[in-house]
């Protein structure tokens, strides 16, 4: 049976149904689905059995039965702003009512603690290592994190020896994958098992860079690694694009990288936001919330909100 939450979450990723149409069709009131996708009323079971039809022809039955996006967060060196993307991107996606969990794969587990998990009970490495389910915890509405620290790092050998290691964040994910609308994993900054695994397991790629010379040197290496594991052990993988953060537009080096980035990487997606130096983004951490809890009138807040607009907006699937 169609619920509430489904039909307004159904109609809130649909923007081109047209709302009064579709009320029209089923028979309702004028004005009850707007109420409802506004937040105004709870539609009751009479509007929702008049409903399920017309919803079922317009698509329902497939998003019933969607499958996560999965996304890693990616770049071969530290201090770029995965985890700061990872986090704010996910909660933008989130306060736009997609169902999103973040994903904490290296060991630092600078992803757990900047939302506020600083010893978890159960972490990723037991699902890793011991097949046990994934452990995923409750962050926000519609935001969880399945978390780690440094005991994901003890495992590493053990991984990489393992005929199976790199498959296995595959296999823990699978039974959540029509759980979530997306799901971004935090990735390392090293080209190693761990990195691996989240690129088998996913559904497409953010490349994040820096616009500083030392990040943008090895940039090469990392895409090779991608067309690698698109070839051999995942055909679907794809790039979303490659996302420009810790911009200083003041900076004429800042400038001159951006645009040597947007020459060079010409045949990607490099997204038109970009995500500006921000001492609230650093601080949002520190305080161990996203950016929009902690300032959601900041640079940063409007940055990752626009950039959530724009990654959207350029999904094919």
């Amino acid at each position: 049976m169609l619920t509430h939450q489904e039909a307004v979450q159904f109609l809130s990723k649909k923007p081109a149904l047209s709302v009064s149409a579709i009320e029209k069709e089923a028979g309702l009131p004028v004005s009850t689905l707007p109420k409802a996708l506004a937040g105004h009323r709870t539609l009751n079971q009479k509007h929702l059995t008049a409903l399920e039809p017309v919803l079922l022809e317009y698509g329902l039955t497939e998003f019933r039965y969607r499958k996560a996006r999965v996304i890693s967060v990616v770049n071969h060196k530290g201090g770029v702003g995965k985890t700061t993307t990872t986090i704010n991107l996910g909660r933008a996606l989130a306060l736009q009512t997609y169902k999103v969990l973040i994903v904490d794969m290296d060991s630092q587990g600078n992803l757990s603690q900047s939302v506020g998990v600083d010893n978890p009970e159960e972490q990723l490495y037991e699902a890793l290592v011991h097949q046990k389910e994934l452990p995923v915890l409750g962050v926000t509405e519609n935001f969880d994190l399945v978390p780690s620290n440094l005991e994901l790092a003890k495992y590493e050998r053990d991984l990489t020896h393992s005929p199976s290691g790199s498959l296995r964040l595959k296999a823990s994910l699978a039974p959540v994958l029509d759980k979530y609308d997306f799901i971004l994993i935090d990735c390392p900054p090293a080209l190693n098992i761990f990195t691996n695994s989240a690129l088998i397991a996913s559904t497409s790629a953010l490349v994040v860079l820096e616009p500083e010379t030392s990040a943008v040197k090895g940039m090469n290496n990392l895409f090779e690694l991608i067309e690698e594991i698109r070839r051999f052990f995942n055909e679907r993988l794809t790039i979303d694009g490659v996302l420009l953060t810790r911009v200083d537009r003041r900076l004429v080096l800042h400038k001159e990288i951006i645009q040597a980035v947007r020459q060079d990487l010409a045949d990607f997606v490099v997204f038109q936001t970009e995500i500006r130096l921000s001492a609230a983004l650093k601080e949002s951490q520190y305080a161990q919330l996203d950016i929009f809890r902690y300032h959601p009138a900041s640079p940063g807040a409007q940055d990752y909100q626009a950039l959530a607009n724009e990654y959207l907006g350029n999904l094919s699937y």
